[in-house]
């Protein structure tokens, strides 16, 4: 090969080099694009967090921990609110975030769905809505002996504010029912998850009992155990008006009416 040959050959590969450099790196995709925002969002939300775990604006749940604040405000971000809001709106209870009902409330409205209140008394709630769009209208209807079948009246809230507590668990039903997709998986009401497990009736002989019940808050938030055999042994009445901070008792009247629940088939 000849200089000239050489010399030619060389001078084509750097002109394809070049060529190559010169190209424009790949465009990165939509999720790649969504993810980084996101991680820059949550870094920025840290170091908010940082600032604010020592403030009383942060509630007991959350104070002095800026990893739990940081991801509250990423919730609340995905669902409307403003960090400030987030941190009056939102709560854990045994590790599992929940709103408070008035926050609840303020996010399916602003979706544009309608909640009234038709009746508040310290021993009824009914409240109805609709979903945006539509005309038929869901009611729900929380009252205190609704409650006292649950087990609930033995709590200090509930014998301090019966009407605000029916308000907020009636809040928790009637929004699941009209506006589940508006949530984004914080489904329930801070009141709903307040340590209370449910209970179901079960048939023993021919009669009925409350059995400690196979379902926790970890069920209600889709970590459901494998349910037990009851036996009479296991089986116990609940007194009115005692207070059950293990196991409650099953509504089956509110759990046959329920969207939200569905019995397993050995159940039915």
């Amino acid at each position: 090969m000849t200089s000239n040959e050489i010399a030619q050959r060389d001078g084509q590969q750097t002109v394809a080099e070049q060529q190559a450099n010169s190209l424009p790196a790949p465009a990165p995709t939509a999720g790649t694009t969504a993810l980084m925002a996101w991680a820059q969002e949550a870094s920025l939300a840290y170091d908010m967090a940082q600032k604010l775990a020592a403030t009383s604006f942060v509630p007991q749940s959350l104070r002095g921990k800026p990893g739990d604040i940081a991801a509250a405000i990423l919730a609340g971000s995905e669902l409307g609110l403003k960090p400030m809001a987030t941190l009056k709106s939102i709560d854990v209870i045994q590790g599992t975030p929940a709103l408070r009902a008035h926050a609840m409330r303020a996010i399916v409205q602003q979706q544009g769905h309608d909640i009234e209140l038709v009746e508040s008394t310290d021993t009824r709630c009914v409240m109805r809505g609709r979903r945006k769009g539509s005309e038929a209208w869901q009611e729900v209807e929380w009252t205190i002996d609704r409650a006292r079948l649950m087990g609930l009246l033995g709590k200090d809230q509930w014998k301090k504010n019966p009407k605000g507590m029916l308000v907020a668990r009636a809040t928790g039903e009637l929004s699941r029912l009209i506006a589940s997709d508006a949530l984004h998986g914080m489904a329930y009401v801070s009141e709903e998850l307040e340590g209370i497990t449910h209970a179901e009736v079960v048939t023993v002989g021919g009669t009925e009992f409350r059995t400690k019940a196979p379902l926790s808050v970890a069920a209600l938030t889709g970590q459901t155990p494998a349910p037990t055999t009851p036996d009479a042994d296991t089986a116990y009445s609940v007194e009115i008006g005692s207070d059950q901070p293990e196991p409650g008792t099953w509504d089956q009247d509110a759990i046959d009416d329920s969207v939200d629940w569905q019995a397993e088939p050995d159940q039915q």
